[in-house]
């Protein structure tokens, strides 16, 4: 039956698949609350390609990530995946109760999701209505924790996404991940273009939807010379440095109009999760992944765009894409 399992979630483009116990997860994690008759947790991993990261990568063209990275896999992929593996648990006769994340519902209050519009994210669901997703992912053997709670995996590092099944067949379990491929360095806390991520790890989820979607002046081709005109800390806004709470955030948000609209339920990524970026470089630097290419993901320093512009209000000629700081 396990193999089973493989070989139809690697059929419907599963990356990785992995196996827990439930003797992995405390008596009072939220997959018994869901399911009390959980046995095993099944875990599929889809990684996200490479060459979606490439327009962000080099500042050419931007939609792809958020419409194939991030839509398509979440919304298309790994749902279908998701219901063929759980018919074939079901045609074996046993219970199988998929489990894929809700971009819209948080358990934290308080916070929000960077990839959606914050106006339509849901607080207060208790948590028995959603299980860890780190955690499982961590349990079923597909990868690490990294410090700033990403999960990074042998062959594609932060390049990952997952979902999972709750069942009642006992499945032989994938042994843990034990290889330690996060070694601390803070490449992925440098790379934010907003400082999102605090030296600790811990993510201001706020200050992340303001800079995934755009904010920074130096990491976005498409914001104008007069963007946030009726801020007074516009400038502070534009290089990254300014402080604000959850109120100006929001408000920072609704001022973002930068990037052509696209027609899904996604937010734009304009700054490319630039900590995976970063991460991954970081990896494939030191040669601990599993997967290689024929040419290194980063060969130049990052680009980065002057913000002269925004002090005067005016593009200036030389505003023009580069793969050069």
């Amino acid at each position: 039956m396990k193999n089973l399992i493989i070989e139809c979630a690697k059929r419907y483009d599963a990356d990785l698949v992995g196996f827990a116990p439930a003797s992995r997860f405390d008596k009072e994690d939220p997959i018994f609350k869901i399911f009390p008759q959980t046995k095993t947790v099944i875990g599929l991993g889809f990684r996200v390609l490479r060459g979606i990261y490439r327009g962000i990568e080099e500042g050419t063209t931007y939609y792809q990530y958020t419409t194939m990275a991030v839509e398509n896999l979440e919304e298309t992929v790994m749902p279908l995946a998701l219901i063929n593996v759980a018919n074939l648990v079901e045609e074996e006769g046993f219970d199988a109760i998929p489990q894929r994340k809700s971009p819209l519902i948080l358990n934290e209050e308080g916070t929000t999701n960077p990839e959606v519009d914050y106006t339509d994210v849901i607080h207060g669901v208790k948590v028995e209505n959603q299980i860890d997703f780190l955690n499982c992912a961590v349990q079923c053997g597909l990868g690490e924790k990294s410090m700033i709670g990403s999960l990074l995996t042998k062959d594609y590092g932060p390049f990952i996404r997952y979902c999972f099944i709750l069942t009642d067949a006992e499945i032989e379990p994938t042994p843990l991940f034990t290889e330690k491929l996060c070694d601390g360095c803070g490449e992925c806390i440098k790379a934010c273009p907003g400082g999102a991520i605090s030296s600790e790890g811990e993510l201001d989820t706020w200050r992340c939807a303001v800079y995934y979607n755009g904010a920074n002046g130096s990491k976005n081709p498409f914001m104008p010379p007069e963007a946030f005109a009726d801020f007074v800390d516009r400038m502070e806004i534009i290089n990254g440095t300014a402080q604000f709470d959850v109120e100006k955030a929001k408000e920072i948000l609704n001022n973002i109009y930068f990037y052509p609209p696209a027609k899904h339920s996604y937010r734009a990524s304009i700054c490319g999760r630039a900590c995976d970026r970063a991460c991954y470089i970081h990896l494939e630097q030191k040669g601990v992944l599993g997967k290689s290419f024929n040419k290194k993901f980063r060969e130049n320093e990052d680009w980065k765009l002057s913000t002269t512009q925004f002090e005067t209000g005016k593009r200036e000629k030389e505003w023009e894409f580069s793969n050069k700081t």
